[in-house]
């Protein structure tokens, strides 16, 4: 494995260990020659699933586009990379075990939204607003009422819970 600081080919596995998905192995590594440590995931590789986008067209799932678009709307919110990471890989799974050799990018997206709306409101909102392309200011508002509807029945819940 090549290391990310000096691009050394040569690394040792300090520590492995099952990622929480269950699918991949996190590996702890040491470059042999910058010392530097780094983490590197390992999965199985499975068979190819494609991606019918909203023109019609395929392309190959991949993980990196999933991760950009999150990535852009978590800027300066606080939200780790690690939870990113098990977003993704919990919206792989389902996508996997749900879906054979196809799935749409209406499905992936919905699927990220759903999973932002829990991780953090703000990030979600960005994703939406730029995956859902509103057209004027009535479907933002909408979506805001939504996310302001959810948060409230959080709220009330957590107070019952509490009072219990």
């Amino acid at each position: 494995m090549r290391c990310p600081k000096c691009n050394y080919n040569k690394s040792s596995v300090v520590d492995s260990r099952q990622a929480e998905d269950g699918n991949t192995i996190r590996r702890r590594r040491e470059c042999e020659n910058c010392h530097t440590r780094f983490t590197t995931f390992e999965r199985v590789e499975v068979s190819p699933l494609l991606v019918i986008k909203k023109d019609g067209t395929r392309e190959q799932f991949s993980r990196d586009k999933i991760l950009n678009g999150i990535v852009q709307s978590a800027q300066k919110r606080p939200v780790s990379s690690d939870d990113i990471e098990k977003v993704i890989s919990r919206i792989e799974q389902t996508i996997r075990s749900q879906y054979e050799n196809e799935v749409s990018t209406v499905v992936i997206g919905n699927l990220v939204m759903d999973e932002l709306a829990e991780l953090d409101e703000i990030t979600y909102v960005r994703f939406a607003s730029v995956y859902k392309s509103f057209k004027d200011v009535d479907e933002i508002e909408e979506l805001l009422q939504q996310i302001t509807n959810r948060v409230r029945s959080k709220k009330k819940s957590s107070v019952a819970d509490e009072a219990d």
